[in-house]
């Protein structure tokens, strides 16, 4: 029969097992919570990564916008000499009808086919001044159309950014759950030090 003030050792085999469950359970406990903030980790990344390709979308549609900008003014500046053109056209048809009125119907004197000449220039003027006035246009149409397909883009990358965010949200508040539990149970685990054994310093031996 075993003293009073011993343990018996089936008890004591006993603990050291639940306390070796206990130790596996919350390591355990301890790395799920790493993988779960490698999780959120990773995809706070990708939230990242995405708003980054997004920022530098945004910058290249502004950048494409300044140029269709300025393919525009560029092609109202090309005909922003038309209208001066026509009314030289105009005038240089009145001064041929008034000269032919004068010939009485004879052949055409050479100042009336300078003026033909002259009218004829202005007309390839005005022609050669639209067709680069439309060739500019179009350019801008182009650089447009390339903008609005990089905003498909853009909201794109800004959905997978929002839903990366969410992901790594839900996954850092598991870790802190679990990890709150965690701490809550090892402290229950822990155990209290009994009452009255704290070991007091002796006393100083009495001076022969």
């Amino acid at each position: 029969m075993p003293a009073g003030g011993d343990t018996p050792p089936e008890a004591t085999g006993h603990s050291a097992v639940l306390a070796a469950r206990k130790s596996r359970w919350l390591g355990q406990q301890y790395a799920d919570i790493t993988k779960l903030r490698e999780i959120a980790a990773r995809y706070d990344r990708a939230a990242a990564r995405a708003e980054q390709r997004a920022s530098r979308i945004n910058t290249r549609i502004e950048k494409l916008r300044h140029q269709a900008t300025l393919l525009r003014e560029k092609a109202q500046r090309v005909l922003a000499n038309v209208p001066e053109f026509e009314q030289q056209i105009k005038q240089h048809e009145r001064d041929i009808h008034s000269a032919t009125g004068r010939g009485g119907g004879g052949p055409p004197t050479s100042d009336v086919t300078g003026l033909h000449y002259r009218i004829r220039k202005l007309q390839q003027k005005v022609v050669d001044r639209q067709q680069r006035a439309r060739a500019l246009e179009l350019r801008a149409a182009t650089k447009t159309q390339k903008t609005a397909e990089l905003k498909v883009r853009v909201e794109r990358y800004n959905e997978t950014a929002r839903l990366a965010e969410q992901e790594a949200a839900t996954f850092r508040k598991r870790a802190d759950r679990l990890q709150l539990v965690s701490e809550q149970e090892g402290s229950a685990a822990r155990p209290a030090e009994p009452a009255g054994t704290t070991d007091a310093p002796e006393n100083p031996p009495d001076a022969p």
